[in-house]
């Protein structure tokens, strides 16, 4: 990295602390002025004391974990579905004429209004709300995969199938890595969806997990819980944003 870009980027991470930084001092202020009553309000500290008992007594990690894992399960199963349909989508007519109004038609539709009919179906467990992360996820990817499908040049599959290359090797060795980069970039527009879904889902349907945590703890005005799982849910996902982030930036086939 040239010496102009790191000093660029190292000043963009240190105005990002300093904002932070300036956020928590407020907020801690705030409280302890009681600028508002410490029932609505808790402090930094407070709500990072709870945090802490958390983590020592597993609660937290237990609630992270269920969390992520009905988050990932459903962007998996949405990435496994969008990216073949997508892709079939783009190379067939017949796809496309099929699943375009039902594309056109799901995407801009609240995914979080069919909740009661995921649960109806699949009880409030895992299952349901991993079903769905998965079709509130399915959506972007599936555009995403189509344009990435339908940017490819035609040179680049005129070149593959003259060299006598089978469907399947065409699809495989040319079209997938070809989609990479932008699949890779609907992937990071479905993840916080996912995790949106996954901590929504949770606090209307329960069944344990984070929002079911945070809701159960805002019925009993147990402040300092709630203001610490914000916290972690707000971290959890600019965590993960920014390792997607490094894994785009070093991986070729996402980089493009």
């Amino acid at each position: 990295m040239e010496p102009s870009r790191r000093h660029s980027v190292w000043g963009l991470h240190l105005r990002s602390l300093v904002t932070v930084l300036l956020v928590i001092a407020v907020w801690e202020a705030a409280a302890r002025m009681q600028f508002v009553p410490k029932l609505f309000l808790p402090s930094f500290t407070a709500a990072m004391r709870q945090l802490w008992l958390g983590i020592v007594d597993t609660t937290l990690l237990r609630d992270l974990s269920l969390s992520l894992m009905r988050a990932f399960g459903g962007l998996a199963l949405a990435l496994l579905i969008g990216v073949v349909l997508g892709v079939a989508m783009a190379r067939n007519r017949i796809v496309n004429w099929l699943f375009d109004p039902l594309i056109a038609l799901g995407f801009p539709s609240p995914s979080i209004a069919f909740l009661p009919v995921f649960v109806v179906w699949f009880g409030i467990d895992s299952l349901s709300k991993v079903l769905l992360v998965a079709f509130a996820c399915v959506f972007p990817i599936v555009i995403g995969s189509y344009n990435a499908a339908r940017g490819i040049s035609r040179v680049l599959i005129w070149s593959g199938y003259s060299m006598g290359a089978s469907p399947f090797v065409m699809l495989v060795r040319v079209i997938l890595p070809a989609c990479g980069p932008r699949i890779f970039a609907a992937m990071r527009v479905a993840l916080p969806v996912a995790l949106i879904t996954t901590f929504t889902a949770e606090m209307v349907a329960g069944g344990g997990g984070m929002g079911a945590t945070l809701m159960y703890s805002q019925r009993f005005f147990e402040s300092p819980t709630v203001f610490a799982y914000i916290v972690v849910m707000l971290a959890v996902g600019l965590l993960l944003d920014s390792v997607l982030l490094q894994i785009q930036k070093r991986v070729p086939a996402a980089r493009g």
